[in-house]
């Protein structure tokens, strides 16, 4: 008698996007699609087998998305911290940091998702902001890119950065500090309050989010970044059996110091990696190491995305947070330890270097190396990344986030902004994510994103850019097969097809019969891994 077996039946299942196939029924055993076909077949195999028969009663199931590019463990400590995504003043920032204040019990109070550009004020948040409010605790407000902060004098002083001779340190016009601190000061300020967390914290942050990421139909995702104590986390709710999702770790090289003003890696990570010959794929379970994560240049709302000429805004081309030398030791050594490497590439010169040191490898199409973000890309980039099998881990809510960009690039680079259609037109695979927390995790805000690239927000780049909007077939497409093979996971996940692991979903409506303006609002009404639920709204 088969006891795992379940048929999902009289439904409209999207097998696949690309290309479009359609079923009314799946079977599912041993957390696997043993078929994808019609209802009447479906249910007569479940019947004779003694398995349970699920009447869908003509609800939509689609492969559960799969959010390419994320910070599992950052989205845990977000979700339980000041938010401060909606606020348009500082003084409404200072206000919501107030009350929060008053009920925090954590030795450090944090919020996350500030952006300067929406604020009346027209200026960054300051340390003597945050001090009106909160002087006794350290007190770290990142910015939405998670680039940069603003810390109140006691955490600049925790943190060693109110002396400090460092780029990142932000100095007002008089050379006075003023809290706020961007990429290498900002690493050490997280750092600083990373010393204070257990391994238990780490487990909780990694729950809740995993948890809150299955709420929202995702059903695996490449994690980024990560360090040790996340990965033991991982590991001990793997082995536990409290891990909802399927996790693709991408780790930190090693740890960082800085030097001179100048980021450096030991390497750490990756030797140990290496000497133990832990390879693409290593993991039990749920879990997978996949490669190893490098930051190269920062964030274009920070203006430290490293551009090839200036800023339009301001008289920087930004800079790399890595010198190419270092970058092609870590990227060789991954390469040849069979690991995939995710780089970090925001601005178009960081790119160049980037593709620079991945055309110097033998074989880099069968490791697929990946290039994050790949913001503002140029035409002859495309060419290059599909020449080398490069595969683009992009976010498509920056797009709206960054409704501001054209001021940063101008008219010139306008076609250059985040140019998804061209990306798969050249044949070069895209695998979606969100980068969450800096973008909400929410799916279907991305796949709206991606659709209608700011049309219904005004966001002026649209008009230079409209024809990169892609179809609902292409942008789910590239949210599930195409981050699947993002992830060396094509053979297992990304689609519906008999032999697959049935990680799928049940949704409120049909995406291919929603006007576009609706589609960020399609709710996820159940969450399945490996045929099993893990996840029912209400």
């Amino acid at each position: 008698m088969v006891v795992d077996l379940k048929a999902f039946v009289n439904g409209r299942i999207y097998v696949s996007f690309k290309p479009l196939k359609v079923a009314d029924a799946i079977l599912v055993d041993s957390g696997r699609v043993i078929y994808a076909g019609s209802s009447e077949k479906a249910r007569k195999l479940a019947e004779e087998l003694n398995g349970e028969v699920i009447d869908l009663r003509g609800k939509v199931i689609l492969p559960g998305f799969i959010d390419s590019h994320l910070h599992l463990e950052e989205l845990g400590m977000y979700l339980e911290t000041l938010d401060l995504r909606a606020v348009r003043s500082i003084a409404k920032l200072k206000k919501k940091l107030g009350s929060y204040a008053k009920k925090a019990k954590t030795t450090w109070i944090l919020g996350h998702g500030w952006d300067q550009e929406l604020f009346e004020e027209k200026r960054w948040p300051t340390r003597w902001d945050l001090d009106e409010v909160v002087e006794d605790r350290p007190v770290m407000l990142s910015r939405v890119c998670l680039h940069a902060a603003v810390l109140n004098t006691k955490a600049m002083e925790m943190a060693g950065l109110l002396d400090a001779e460092l780029p990142g340190v932000v100095r007002d016009g008089d050379g006075e500090v003023t809290g706020v601190v961007k990429e290498e000061a900002f690493e050490l300020a997280r750092e600083k309050f990373k010393e204070t967390l257990t391994l238990q914290d780490y487990e909780h942050f990694v729950k809740v989010a995993a948890d809150y990421i299955a709420s929202l139909g995702i059903t695996a995702v490449g994690t980024v970044s990560v360090e040790e104590k996340t990965l033991k986390a991982l590991s001990n709710l793997e082995e536990r059996g409290e891990l909802k999702i399927r996790v693709f770790a991408y780790l930190d090289p090693g740890k960082r110091e800085v030097k001179e003003g100048s980021m450096f890696g030991n390497l750490d990570v990756l030797e140990a990696l290496r000497k133990l010959g832990i390879r693409r794929g290593f993991g039990r379970g749920k879990l997978r190491i996949n490669g190893v994560k490098v930051l190269a240049d920062g964030s274009l709302g920070a203006r430290t995305a490293w551009l090839s000429e200036p800023y339009s805004d301001a008289e920087t081309e930004g800079y790399p947070n890595i010198s190419k030398g270092l970058l092609e030791k870590i990227v060789r050594e991954a390469h040849e330890a069979g690991l995939q490497m995710a780089v970090h590439g925001i601005g178009d010169a960081t790119i160049d270097m980037i593709l620079d040191v991945y055309s110097s490898l033998n074989g880099s199409e069968r490791m697929r190396h990946r290039i994050e973000h790949a913001s503002i890309l140029r035409p002859d980039q495309i060419e290059r990344m599909a020449e080398l099998g490069i595969v683009a881990a992009v976010q498509p809510h920056f797009v709206i986030t960054d409704w501001w960009v054209m001021k940063r690039v101008g008219e010139k680079r306008a076609h250059w902004i985040y140019p998804f259609r061209s990306i798969l037109k050249a044949g070069v695979v895209l695998g979606f994510g969100t980068d969450s927390p800096i973008e909400p995790a929410n799916p279907w805000e991305t796949v709206y994103a991606a659709v209608t690239r700011g049309k219904y927000e005004g966001v002026d780049a649209y008009e230079y850019t409209k024809d990169e909007c892609l179809t609902i077939e292409e942008a789910l497409h590239a949210y599930t097969y195409g981050s699947a093979y993002t992830l060396h996971a094509e053979n297992e996940l990304g689609t519906l097809e008999e032999g697959k692991l049935a990680d799928f979903i049940i949704v409120s409506d049909d995406p291919f019969e929603v006007n576009e303006k609706r589609l960020g609002e399609i709710r996820v009404l159940e969450t399945y891994v490996s045929g099993e639920r893990v996840f029912k709204a209400g």
